[in-house]
């Protein structure tokens, strides 16, 4: 890729850089290729179902908000993660983000994940530049032992990465909409 590229293609990892900065960097490429999988859809897009799985765009995003809310509050620092999610009824539907997502507005979907991915990066720029990428952080195993800064970005770049497989699949079925990235340029619509 040429440099001039790289205004035209923000969300692409650095070329030479430091570990942060290609965690970091791949974890937004894959955010901003989600993003893009699951932009400009209205109501019927987002609820569009591929085959007998329950999956939908609109799910997704919902699914990925808590992710990034979860992550960077509960495991990052041990805080509470904050609304929708400390009132939803977990006990009722363990997977309440992903079937509530059918009763909200796209507007609604978009801002939540929008919001989150933003509170997400804040708080872990914060971490980061307090403790570095080798810091402990509140999440545990079961022998006590702290996970690493560094690990929960990597369950972030897995979690995206697995789900954005899905937003390929569920895009094409919607508009056929495919490929690997944005164009040059892209940003996001809704």
């Amino acid at each position: 890729m040429a440099d001039d590229d790289d205004d035209a293609r923000p969300w692409e990892p650095p070329f030479a850089g430091t570990e942060v900065d290609h965690v970091l960097g791949a974890l937004d490429r894959l955010r901003t290729t989600f993003r893009w999988k699951a932009d400009g859809l209205d109501a019927d897009g987002l609820a569009a179902r591929v085959g007998a799985s329950t999956l939908t765009l609109g799910g997704l995003l919902k699914h990925l908000a808590l992710q990034e809310d979860h992550a960077s509050t509960a495991r990052l620092r041990g805080d509470p993660v904050g609304e929708p999610w400390a009132s939803a009824p977990w006990d009722d539907d363990e997977d309440w983000e992903l079937t509530s997502a059918a009763d909200d507005a796209p507007e609604q979907l978009y801002a939540l994940w929008d919001g989150a991915v933003a509170r997400s990066r804040t708080r872990f720029a914060v971490a980061l530049a307090a403790g570095g990428i080798d810091q402990p952080t509140n999440l545990t195993a079961p022998d006590g032992t702290h996970a690493s800064l560094r690990r929960l970005l990597c369950d972030l770049i897995e979690e995206y990465g697995r789900h954005t497989g899905h937003a390929d699949l569920l895009r094409e079925a919607v508009d056929g909409r495919t490929g690997e990235d944005p164009p040059p340029g892209w940003r996001p619509s809704s």
